[in-house]
């Protein structure tokens, strides 16, 4: 291996580490702001007053660093499918820290969704990139990109003033899937931020230009959008589901972008394209998957608070025999028969 290859692998797994990490401990840190306030689902922000929450803070913004340095020493055809660590990390953490324990479908859901995934990722187009930031904005400025972010924006806009306030609490897509369509034009953003930084430190300075600064103020925006969802998505879901679900669809989504904005699909070939549709039929299997395994674990939860409160109509007959008749009285009111 390469020189450069070995320090984007080095990057990338490392950015996994960090990112999965950061989950669990926003995870934690929500917990302990949810006991002293408004809960981040419910709209409560008491988690910006929590120094763990804070630190999955940083570490997350560590690994997104590593992850952005990882692209430039390797391809990111060996950058990005390493991302999918970041779950598997998640997912164990989670197991011992929150014990939040994830089912054998819940693995298979995981596996789906990672190896699913990682085909779109090696059979997606190739990029080219470009030398300055006009060039991306005229790439950002093509009509079939500004559909692209027409259609993005209309969809986020109706998950948050629709379908949040109907169902945000039960349907985990509501959430991630604005994190991840907000998540993919932050990476459109970033790169033309990127190309403008390495590019003035060549010597060819792109602060002059005012595309840079609204890249710039487009990826702050879509940024504190992502965290704000991400905390509600953490503080209603499960770690280990939330991960895999916002890998799938922003890594999906982002090679959408990327492909409509470069214009990288043309010149595919059937082998190509087959098997990224092999690789989304993956992809979708394994949300149905995890979707599954969390209305089993919500509806043994409710099963199980059934349970303590009537317990079984045998048990309160057998408790009524022995009771006196007021009490009979009292307790058949709660029996599972009225």
């Amino acid at each position: 291996m390469e020189s450069d290859n070995g320090k984007g692998l080095i990057l990338a797994v490392a950015s996994s580490v960090f990112i999965g990490s950061s989950f669990i401990l926003k995870k934690k840190g929500l917990k302990r702001a949810a006991a002293n306030g408004t809960r981040a689902g419910y709209g409560g922000y008491t988690y910006l007053l929590e120094p763990l929450w804070w630190a999955g803070m940083i570490t997350m913004i560590v690994g997104e660093a590593a992850n952005f340095v990882a692209y430039i020493y390797a391809p990111a055809v060996l950058v990005t499918p390493l991302g999918a660590l970041s779950i598997i990390i998640s997912a164990i953490l989670a197991h011992f820290l929150l014990k939040e324990k994830l089912k054998k479908m819940g693995v298979l859901g995981c596996v789906s969704c990672i190896v699913g995934s990682v085909v779109i990722v090696i059979h997606a187009p190739k990029e080219q990139t470009p030398n300055s930031v006009q060039e991306i904005w005229n790439l950002a400025t093509q009509p079939a990109f500004l559909v692209y972010v027409a259609i993005t924006m209309s969809i986020v806009l109706a998950l948050i003033l629709h379908f949040e306030p109907l169902c945000g609490q039960s349907n985990i897509l509501v959430y991630i899937g604005i994190c991840s369509l907000m998540g993919a034009l932050t990476v459109m953003s970033i790169k033309a931020i990127g190309i403008a930084i390495k590019l003035t430190m060549e010597g060819v300075s792109q602060i002059g230009y005012p595309q840079t600064w609204l890249f710039l103020m487009v990826a702050v925006t879509c940024v504190v959008t992502q965290l704000i969802y991400l905390n509600k998505a953490l503080d209603t879901f499960n770690a280990a589901i939330v991960s895999p679900v916002y890998y799938v669809m922003f890594t999906t989504l982002t090679i959408v972008a990327s492909a409509i904005m470069f214009k990288d699909w043309s010149g595919q070939d059937a082998a190509s394209v087959a098997s990224e549709l092999c690789g989304f039929i993956t992809v979708l299997t394994g949300t149905m998957i995890l979707h599954g395994t969390r209305e089993e674990e919500q509806q043994a939860s409710s099963s199980g608070n059934a349970d303590l409160v009537f317990g079984s109509s045998e048990s309160v007959r057998w408790y009524e025999s022995r009771k006196s008749t007021n009490e009979e009285h009292l307790i058949s009111l709660y029996s599972p028969e009225y």
